[in-house]
């Protein structure tokens, strides 16, 4: 296996792997959505809420909030030592929080949220829970607790994974008046006309949709849109909860985990 880095910054990570197969890209795409842990607001403890909103529509909007993670300090729940169904320190943080519209309707904000770790916070300061009209209050207690996007999707650490074959373009050399017709209706803007001919501007732009062939006048088509079959480019972004490398880091070790059960499995039916 060979990568790329295309992109990458605090939330996106985009590379080129090439020497892999779909179904290795396939495997990392759904385990980083449905098996990589983070963490999440699971239950909350309303003590006061003089708001308009019902206690389940505000812990919905919060369990939704993205958490920052850290994978090393705590435990899945269903992992942890303590085997409590209240939790300890090593599987759950405590968040708080205590609003009230003194003087006039205001919002409510992530920002408010106060946790007993501040390495475990909304992942965004500016992210409204509610608003409040005069002398309303909200005052409640929450428990954040690490957990997959199997079981629920405010655990996916990904707003988007995917992936798509490294597209491969041959374009015509010889001169053709009729090429604009290729170039103009490419919906990415893949191509551009240089010399009187037809040049690739941004190959890594192209969604092989093959547009462009389809309008080529001549039959067959001297323009051609290909994609190499062992190479991927692959865009994984972050909701914030983890950097997208250790999001792509931990499926890589989940899927090797997985695959060391399923030989075990295999051997203990051959025996």
């Amino acid at each position: 296996m060979k990568m790329e880095i295309l992109e990458k910054n605090d939330t996106n990570l985009r590379i080129i792997i090439r020497e892999v197969d779909v179904p290795l890209m396939n495997a990392l795409r759904r385990i980083a959505l449905a098996e990589v842990p983070s963490m999440a607001i699971d239950e909350v403890v309303m003590i006061e809420n003089s708001s308009i909103l019902q206690d389940e529509i505000i812990s919905h909007r919060l369990g939704l909030t993205p958490l920052k993670t850290d994978l090393d300090s705590y435990n899945l729940p269903e992992e942890c030592q303590c085997q409590s169904e209240f939790g300890c320190p090593q599987c759950r943080v405590t968040l708080t929080l205590d609003a009230e519209a003194k003087e006039g309707t205001r919002t409510v904000y992530s920002g408010e949220i106060v946790s007993e770790n501040p390495e475990i916070i909304p992942v965004s300061d500016k992210i409204p829970i509610l608003k409040l009209a005069k002398n309303q209050k909200l005052k409640l207690e929450a428990y954040a607790r690490l957990g997959r996007g199997k079981t629920h999707a405010k655990w996916q650490p990904v707003s988007m994974c995917v992936y798509k074959f490294f597209p491969k373009i041959t374009v015509p050399t010889e001169k053709c008046e009729e090429c604009a017709k290729c170039v103009d209706i490419c919906p990415k803007k893949v191509l551009t006309i240089k010399d009187e001919k037809v040049d690739v501007r941004d190959l890594l732009a192209c969604n092989l949709c093959m547009d462009c062939v389809e309008a080529c006048p001549k039959k067959p088509s001297p323009l051609k849109v290909e994609w190499e079959k062992n190479a991927f480019i692959m865009n994984i972004e972050s909701t914030g909860a983890l950097p997208p490398e250790r999001i792509l880091k931990e499926a890589t070790k989940t899927l090797g985990k997985q695959l060391n059960e399923l030989e075990e499995l295999i051997k203990a039916e051959q025996q």
